[in-house]
């Protein structure tokens, strides 16, 4: 068996080498050199461990990586694709299609990646999600304003990572988009979704899925707004919920129906979004079927001990669970060991002239700044571009949020940018 991983990311957070050592035939992998230089790491020399390693300059290149994916493929006989990535999930599923393999097809993903099939397959269920349509021309919006009010929410149909997500909240906003959106002559859209705004803390529940259950799953909450990412520039803080919170067993039912309803993978990690509304309706916003972004990863992985795309790549090759062969008798999924929670700083343009010393606190499951005093940096251009990210972990939900704002204020104070 060998494995074919399209990926996006830095290296080193994800050892696939080291995850997926049992293959017989070995990791090939298609890495981004812009990824890799971006977190900071030096460019592996060779195959840097794997049977192969391709290093492109950006995966924007999308006709050479998806040349090169068809290549290695065949050349190395491959057995199974993985791809974590949003913007990958199509291209994986292409190749599992074209080569006969096994896991998520096209027809399969656009369930997750049409966010108006993803809303009319859960309103199916039964499942509550925001009013929104797909509008052709600007008077469709005005229409749809007229009866759902404002702020208005427009996203791509097929958006991902925050990117191009605008909350229009009056009449002149609103105006401005639609001169931006529908250009004169351009003709009717079908790209841009429009939702009603909903009220109310966005909570994600994330987890994987292996051999058709779920077996590992845990809600969190934002305690910040995602969309203000490139205007936010305080500490953003998110962590998971106490086992004992009300919201925690409804936030993951919710899921297991939004997920069966979706009709996902056999195996694959999952990343839901749930607005907790302030009539204490759950709302779905989106789920993904792959792992959640940002530091959340790490998050799981101090909460839980057991590192989530490792275990969903080790469930779709086929591998051995450890994780979840230590379980005891009768229990069929991880439970969280603790709690654990992230807290972040935005890029924003200008120069960084201090950067906070590094904690040594034991409780640090992960810290990171990705900037270097005298480094002269550009705005967000997605929800993920962090200037510092730190993974804090607690006995209780109340001490992993105090440490996390503890540190939060030290970003705040000891970052300084011109």
């Amino acid at each position: 068996m060998t494995a074919l991983v399209l990926h996006r990311f830095p290296l080193e957070p994800f050892p696939y080498d080291r995850w997926l050592a049992e293959l017989d035939g070995g990791v090939v992998m298609i890495a981004a050199r812009d990824k890799i230089l971006a977190g900071g790491e030096r460019l592996p020399d060779g195959n840097g461990g794997y049977r192969h390693l391709e290093l492109v300059d950006t995966f924007d290149d999308e006709e050479l990586v998806d040349r090169l994916a068809r290549d290695l493929a065949h050349e190395h006989r491959v057995t199974h694709v993985i791809a974590h990535h949003e913007a990958d999930l199509i291209r994986a599923a292409g190749l599992r299609e074209k080569f006969g393999l096994a896991g998520q097809l096209p027809a399969g993903v656009m369930a997750f990646r049409d966010k108006v099939l993803m809303k009319r397959k859960l309103a199916e269920a039964g499942i509550e999600v925001a009013p929104h349509t797909l509008p052709a021309t600007a008077d469709e919006v005005r229409d749809f304003a007229a009866e759902h009010g404002l702020p208005l929410v427009f996203k791509a149909r097929d958006g991902f990572g925050s990117i191009g997500l605008r909350i229009v909240r009056t009449g002149e906003e609103l105006e401005r988009q639609l001169a931006e959106a529908f250009a004169p002559g351009a003709g009717p859209r079908e790209d841009l979704l429009l939702e009603a705004y909903v009220p109310g803390r966005m909570c994600h529940v994330d987890g994987v899925v292996a051999g058709g259950r779920t077996v590992m799953a845990w809600p969190s909450q934002y305690q910040y707004d995602l969309s203000s990412f490139q205007a936010d520039g305080g500490a953003r803080v998110d962590l998971t919920l106490d086992p004992s919170d009300p919201l925690t067993p409804r936030l993951l039912e919710l899921t297991e129906r939004a997920l069966e309803a979706l009709e996902g993978p056999v195996d694959h990690a999952f990343h839901a979004e749930v607005f907790h509304t302030p009539d204490d309706r759950l709302v779905v916003c989106e789920v993904a079927a792959r792992p959640a972004g940002a530091r959340i990863r790490d998050v799981l992985t101090a909460a839980f001990g057991t590192h989530p795309v490792e275990l969903a790549a080790r469930a779709h090759t086929g591998l051995r669970l450890p994780a979840l062969e230590a379980l005891p008798e009768g229990r069929e999924r991880l439970e969280p060991v603790r709690m654990a929670g992230q807290v972040l700083m935005m890029k924003r343009p200008g120069t960084v002239r201090a950067i906070p010393a590094t904690p040594e606190e034991p409780w640090v499951e992960f810290y990171g700044v990705f900037a270097e005093p005298g480094e002269v940096i550009g705005e967000a251009a997605i929800s993920s571009d962090f200037l510092a990210a730190a993974v804090l972990s607690a006995t209780t939900r109340e001490e992993c949020e105090r440490r996390l704002r503890a540190l939060g204020g030290r970003f705040e104070t000891e970052i300084v940018i011109d």
